[in-house]
């Protein structure tokens, strides 16, 4: 007897129905066997349901089963299918009844060795799926229910293990669908608030102007001049997520196995800070079967690359597209696909390999040669997608524990967020969220110049031999500075201030 059901598999963010066939009969040499393109960890789940079965209470078939995961063409990795290959082998061998396995129904979910089952990486996703498919009611672990709970018109079943939902079916304790309310997630606290960091004016305003325009940071400065701990504010004055970025954000974090167990949806901006030692695939993604790297992980929040020249090329390089497309494509023999990317990049790096050129006290021990290979390792097509460059100086003697405190976050976010909602009541009809986002004929549109300010904008690409990029990138960020303001048109000072943001900022300027 053939028996079938429904499972979910994923390319990339896409979710993808996955049709179980599942035949139990006495043809053949008893054992199990499952075909469809299954990856490693699918192929183990033969040993995994075989003994959560009998450790459910009832004796696995001595028959000849075969598992089809169909389409056969389409590559199937994970644990994830676990549970609905077990529930198959219970309805082919008649130890359940057939007919309570509904066509409307998903199910997804890693089995222990005792029948339990386990969080499971992926759920929010596999819910978003089973709507994409029109099959209402999803069965997935307790422990990873609440993720998909947050989707309206889905039912949610949450199982602990194969008795709990035998006893489902057979009327002896239902499972009562898991409601929304009963997922409390609460925000965390900020790490770090401005008003720690002592100084800093230029580089705090800076950091909060990419705050507000979600537009990419580079800090410059010897060690200890406080780079580390701006980048760590800039979590505390970004504005909370919508509703769709929480949906886009869990769902990447959820695929990466990020979300714990009995969490629901994130609330909070990602802040991801990879070691310089990541690789190319641990930070764009990458694999047999696509998994998000540290840019999609990042996406909507923040990655600082702390040291950046230290990174090796290749990362850097591969940051190319996500700094100007806002997504990752990767093609493999398989298909393309395409992780979301738009984060705010923030780098910090010393003015040269022992880090204190420009230092007023310490003198520096590199030489011009090693300077300039130092600087080389940020090429100039890295550095003209970055739109604010700033100097941290190095700030000396009792300073950080005598000077004043500065505006704390809480002040500073209120005007970031006043930023971002008239970014959003101007842009929505074009779709997007941020100044960084737009593009020239949206800029055309949305950013009205002066007679001045068109000249000084002039004279800048002429004197400073701007790029076209650079250019675009600089009436971006004076768009932002006009919207900290409050003003709908730029101003000639609102074009004076980026400038200065977009020359590089060292010790000899």
């Amino acid at each position: 007897m053939v028996v079938r059901l429904w499972s979910i598999a994923h390319w990339g963010l896409e979710a993808l129905g996955v049709e179980i066939e599942v035949d139990v009969s006495n043809r053949g040499l008893p054992g199990l066997t499952i075909v469809g393109l299954a990856g490693k960890a699918t192929e183990e789940a033969k040993e995994r349901v075989r003994l959560a079965i009998s450790n459910s209470g009832f004796e696995f078939p001595n028959k000849k089963i075969v598992v089809n995961l169909a389409p056969a063409d389409l590559p199937k990795e994970g644990s994830a299918f676990d549970l609905p290959i077990a529930v198959g082998i219970l309805a082919a061998a008649k130890l359940i009844d057939p007919k309570l396995i509904s066509q409307n129904e998903i199910y997804y979910g890693e089995l222990s060795l005792d029948g339990q089952l386990r969080h499971t990486k992926g759920v929010l996703a596999a819910g978003l799926g089973a709507i994409k498919l029109k099959k209402p009611r999803l069965f997935v672990p307790r422990l990873s229910a609440s993720q998909a709970a947050v989707i309206e018109s889905l039912s949610v079943y949450p199982v602990t293990g194969l008795a709990e939902l035998i006893r489902h079916w057979r009327g002896q304790g239902r499972i009562k669908p898991l409601l929304a309310g009963n997922c409390p997630d609460e925000p965390t606290a900020v790490e770090l608030d401005l008003a720690e960091v002592a100084g800093q004016l230029q580089a705090k305003r800076a950091v909060e102007i990419t705050a507000a325009g979600g537009h990419h940071l580079l800090l410059s400065g010897p060690p200890g001049s406080g780079k580390t701990m701006l980048a760590r504010c800039l979590p505390g004055i970004l504005p909370g997520l919508s509703l769709n970025e929480r949906l886009v954000v869990t769902q990447i974090h959820s695929l990466a196995g990020l979300i714990g167990a009995g969490e629901a949806l994130i609330k909070v901006r990602p802040f991801r800070s990879p070691h310089h030692s990541v690789s190319l695939v641990g930070l764009v993604g990458g694999g047999n079967v696509p998994r998000p790297g540290e840019v999609s992980l990042a996406h909507s929040g923040v990655l600082f690359l702390d040291e950046m020249a230290e990174f090796p090329r290749s990362c850097l390089e591969g940051l190319r597209q996500p700094l100007e497309d806002g997504q990752v494509g990767l093609v493999r023999a398989a298909g393309r696909v395409v992780f979301p990317s738009r984060f705010s990049l923030v780098g910090a790096v010393n003015p040269c390999p022992c880090g204190f050129r420009g230092h007023p006290t310490i003198a520096c021990q590199c030489s011009p040669r090693a300077i300039d290979r130092y600087r080389q390792k940020l090429s100039g097509p890295i550095l003209d997608r970055i739109d604010l460059k700033v100097w941290v100086p190095s700030v000396e003697g009792l300073a950080p524990l005598r000077s004043p405190p500065g505006e704390r976050s809480t002040v500073v976010r209120a005007r970031v967020e006043a930023s971002r909602r008239r970014q959003v009541g101007r842009l929505a009809k074009f779709g997007k969220l941020t100044n960084s986002e737009m593009n020239n004929k949206e800029i055309k549109a949305t950013c009205p110049l002066d007679i001045e300010g068109e000249s000084l904008l002039g004279q800048a690409a002429n004197h400073y031999h701007l790029s076209s990029r650079g250019l675009i990138r600089l009436v971006k960020v004076s768009r932002t500075i006009a919207d900290l303001e409050g003003c709908e048109q730029i101003k000639t000072a609102h074009i004076a201030e980026a400038i200065q943001y977009r020359l590089p900022q060292t010790e000899e300027n």
